[in-house]
């Protein structure tokens, strides 16, 4: 990771070398991800942390110490008596921003019959020189992002993807066979 954050040693981990199964290490239990959302969200105290997530008080406490640990969440003091601390997302926590809405769209469209949360995009409104007002009027309006390739600008369709395995040993099947010896 950059920053303060500790790297996973992905050859140690099981199964095929894969940043996935590296970036799972770190957030891939349920109380971790859900302490993102909520930290995403904008609730940065550990009591609206506890509420929101539903999690047990340890449990969490335990996860937001390593992602802590992980450099993907900072404490940050709010009061020296008693000692409290609010929890903020790093560069590296902001990062999970796509994996947080990606859950949320998979869960409105295989989970739920109507979303419980929407993400709103609220365009950068700017103001007209000429006369004096906004521009057209952008309001916030619910957020459907897409992927968009940053090499060729085109959005990422079913099907155009394909898998390049590049750890040695490994193919997209799985374990590459050892070169026979002579």
């Amino acid at each position: 990771m950059n920053g303060s954050g500790s790297r996973i040693d992905i050859g140690a981990l099981p199964g095929r070398p894969c940043s996935a199964a590296a970036a799972l290490q770190v957030v891939g239990e349920k109380w971790t991800l859900l302490a993102v959302r909520e930290i995403f969200f904008g609730n940065h105290r550990f009591e609206a942390i506890a509420r929101n997530t539903g999690a047990p008080r340890d449990r969490l406490a335990a996860r937001l110490r390593s992602l802590e640990h992980a450099g993907v969440v900072e404490r940050r003091p709010y009061n020296e008596r008693p000692p409290r601390h609010e929890y903020h997302l790093t560069e590296a926590g902001r990062d999970l921003a796509p994996v947080i809405r990606s859950l949320l769209d998979w869960g409105d469209r295989w989970v739920h019959e109507e979303p419980p949360v929407v993400m709103v995009h609220e365009p950068v409104v700017t103001t007209d020189t000429e006369s004096g007002g906004e521009d057209d009027g952008a309001h916030g309006h619910d957020l459907d992002a897409a992927w968009i390739c940053r090499t060729c600008g085109e959005e990422i369709a079913r099907g155009t993807l394909t898998v390049d395995v590049r750890s040695p040993g490994w193919g997209r099947t799985g374990p590459t066979p050892a070169p026979a010896t002579p």
